[in-house]
């Protein structure tokens, strides 16, 4: 096995890890979490938000929606630049290998491109982070850097540690040998939602940013303590509570919002379910029965997201652009169709 990382499983990790664990479960299948479009979006725009506004970006919660719905935002172009550039990587997150340097390499040059010179590259240069004129933290030297980053992912790809264990380790070792000459901090947290992802899919709509976004001072403390004990030990407490107060928090909003707030879908996807009621159709059916013209921006708009949130399933899912696709309603959206039909916010 590659070279494991310094790391210590504490009592409080443990406890930490075993309620992380429950509370997805409750998440998952006792509410209507994975079937909310709507909060998705919104989750995904806070996660946006929180992580680039720990790394100083100013703009408001506001102006981060905004400039994902297309509308122009009085602020600094870099600002807004940084934006849509996490937006285009978060929404790419399912796609990524966690374990692949490649697919590493590529969700940096969609983070950062146009924003720094070398992005989708590791660095050529020593970097290190300041508090004020001294030296906080030096990176690995330039040369040392993609073996790193190679024997991490390497040892996490082998590890048989539990995923939530592998992605905050993982994030913390990123920010120590700071691979790449800006977005290391974005790099460390988008990874750890893909680890986290990959485990379990609702993390890709989970905004534990936000929660490290609001514990600045503990989030800086978790990683500086680490560093001084050679141990993520304190880091990984740090990240498995932000989880747990992200999940507990999502878990609170869908059981007191849940019977006004079903599944929030718009009028024409409401008019996709309906055009499968009894049917299974091709995507060309589909927008044909519902009067639209069914290119591929149309698909991802409005038929995509119901895919994703298990309303509506292919007949061909290993091989998605498959001639002989067709979309059929899923079994559980079948009985919500049939049981609380009413219920669907328009």
């Amino acid at each position: 096995m590659a070279n494991k990382p310094p790391y210590t499983i504490t009592e409080k990790a443990a406890d930490y890890l075993a309620k992380i664990v429950e509370t997805v479960t409750r998440l998952e299948y006792g509410t209507g979490f994975k079937r909310d479009i709507r909060l998705h979006r919104e989750n995904r725009v806070r996660t946006i938000h929180s992580s680039l506004a720990i790394e100083g970006n100013s703009l408001t919660l506001g102006e981060v929606t905004a400039i994902i719905e297309g509308r122009i935002v009085a602020g600094k172009q870099t600002e807004v630049k940084e934006v849509k550039n996490a937006y285009e990587a978060y929404d790419k997150i399912m796609t990524f290998d966690p374990y692949a340097v490649k697919d590493f390499l590529n969700a940096h040059k969609l983070m950062m491109q146009g924003l720094v010179a070398e992005a989708g590259k590791f660095r050529s240069g020593d970097v290190g982070v300041f508090d004020g004129d001294v030296a906080a933290h030096i990176g690995a030297r330039p040369q040392f850097v993609p073996g790193l980053i190679r024997d991490l992912f390497d040892w996490a790809k082998e590890s048989e540690l539990h995923p939530c264990l592998k992605s905050a380790i993982l994030h913390y070792e990123i920010e120590t040998i700071h691979p790449f000459a800006d977005g290391n901090g974005r790099m460390g947290r988008l990874w750890q939602t893909l680890l986290l992802a990959k485990w379990n899919s609702i993390f890709a709509w989970i905004p534990m940013e936000s929660v490290m976004y609001e514990k600045r001072p503990q989030y800086y403390q978790a990683i500086e303590a680490a560093r001084n004990a050679n141990d993520s030990g304190v880091f990984i407490e740090f990240t498995f509570s932000a989880v747990l107060d992200t999940i507990t928090d999502q878990e609170k909003h869908q059981v007191e919002h849940e019977d006004k707030h079903q599944v929030e879908l718009s009028d024409t996807q409401i008019d996709v379910l309906k055009s499968l009621e009894g049917k299974t159709l091709s995507r060309k059916e589909v927008f044909s029965t519902i009067g639209l013209n069914g290119d591929s921006r149309a698909f991802k708009r409005h038929i995509e997201p119901l895919i994703e949130a298990e309303l509506v399933e292919m007949t061909v899912p290993d091989k998605p652009n498959s001639r002989l696709q067709r979309y059929r309603l899923t079994e559980s959206c079948k009985a919500a169709l049939i049981k609380k039909r009413r219920d669907i916010t328009v």
